[in-house]
């Protein structure tokens, strides 16, 4: 199984990873410059989970958004 949830397909996501120098304006400073961009992972809040799965109880992996909003039927 990969990193993506069972039910809404929510998956990774690329982002970027600002490194900025430099001292502030508010701070007196005459600014922060970005001195390097590199990607990153942005990856999802996934929790393993029993659910009822076509009539069977089946363990996947569900977003914590999926469980808050009771979009999964879970099997204890």
């Amino acid at each position: 199984m990969a990193r993506v949830c069972g039910i809404c397909g929510k998956g990774s996501v690329k982002a970027n990873n600002i490194t900025r120098r430099g001292k502030a304006k508010k701070e007196g400073g005459v600014g922060r410059h970005i001195t390097k961009v590199s990607g990153r992972r942005q990856k999802p809040n996934l929790k393993k989970v029993k659910a009822i799965i076509d009539g069977s109880p089946k363990r996947i992996k569900v977003c914590t958004q999926c469980l808050k909003s009771g979009k999964v039927n879970r099997a204890y």
